[in-house]
Parts: C-alpha cells; sequence; structure tokens
C-alpha cells in the first residue's frame, strides 16, 4: 500500500462507488437493494450541486486501483459532514483509512469549519475505533430498522 495516492473524486467514480457500497454492505451487512439508490441519490447531488470551496470527495487509488473514498460537505454554517466513507476489503487495516480521514479532516479545517458530523452504524467496528483514536465522540445511538437489517445507528461529532 505504499503507493496509495488520493485524487479529487471525479464525477467518472459514480457507478464504481454506487456498485461497491452496494455490494460490499450487502456482502458484509446484509443491506437489501434500497442501499444502493441512496449511495447514487447521494453522489448525484453532489456532482450536480456542491460547492467547491467548502465541499469536497477523494478517492484512494493504488496504481490504477480504486481502494476507497470519503466526502467532507456542508451540513451547516459551521459543521461539515463526512459521507460515504468506504475501504474495499483489500485495502482495510494498512493506513488507508486514516489517510482518507485526515484529508477530509483536514479539507473541513481548512474550509473553516469549527467541527464535522457523520452518521454510521455500530457494526462498523474498524471505522468506529478509528474515529475514537482521531478524537471524534459519539452522541447518539439508537436502534433502527434500515436496509432490511435491524441496526444501531450512530451520531458522532469532532470539533477542532
Amino acid at each position: 500500500m505504499s503507493d496509495v495516492t488520493l485524487r479529487p473524486f471525479e464525477p467518472r467514480d459514480v457507478d464504481w462507488l454506487v456498485e461497491r457500497h452496494a455490494t460490499l454492505y450487502a456482502q458484509s451487512e446484509g443491506f437489501d437493494e434500497t442501499f444502493g439508490p441512496l449511495v447514487r441519490s447521494i453522489l448525484d447531488g453532489f456532482v450536480a450541486d456542491h460547492d467547491e470551496a467548502c465541499e469536497a470527495g477523494w478517492i484512494a487509488m493504488d496504481g490504477a486501483d480504486r481502494l476507497g473514498s470519503i466526502f467532507c460537505v456542508r451540513h451547516d454554517e459551521s459543521t461539515a459532514k463526512l459521507r460515504l466513507f468506504l475501504l474495499v476489503p483489500e485495502a482495510r487495516g494498512k493506513g488507508v483509512g486514516r489517510l482518507l480521514l485526515e484529508r477530509c479532516m483536514g479539507f473541513a479545517r481548512e474550509a473553516g469549519y469549527a467541527g464535522m458530523q457523520l452518521w454510521t452504524h455500530e457494526s462498523h467496528r474498524a471505522a468506529c475505533a478509528l474515529y475514537v483514536r482521531t478524537g471524534w465522540s459519539l452522541t447518539e445511538s439508537h436502534p433502527v430498522h434500515s436496509f432490511g437489517q435491524d441496526l444501531v445507528e450512530q451520531t458522532w461529532i469532532y470539533r477542532f
């Protein structure tokens, strides 16, 4: 993984991101067919209407291979929202997630946000452990039924 680079998200990444999210979450979490369209709607909205001064996305690359993604979008005037943080299985445990997270957080800080928030599921244990190690705080947790599964949704925050 020493050749991993981060490049800006491009619209040509949409189909890959939708497919990878839908497939990987179906395999690992049992998510149903409603998840892929949600990812597509988030990405289509980003492509159509994001503000480059305060919103960005990155794709982790190893040569020509995509390894993952992360996005920083505006939640409100002072808070950025972390979205679509994904790593393919072969990239996990190798520092790629931390590289993506640090890039996203650095961008949010430089864009003038006072903090960040994210929404995830308790079952994403490796990501949650990374959030703890990088200073995020769990602020909310509650059971839900989403994407055909009983899950525990979580909200995390970070203050610069």
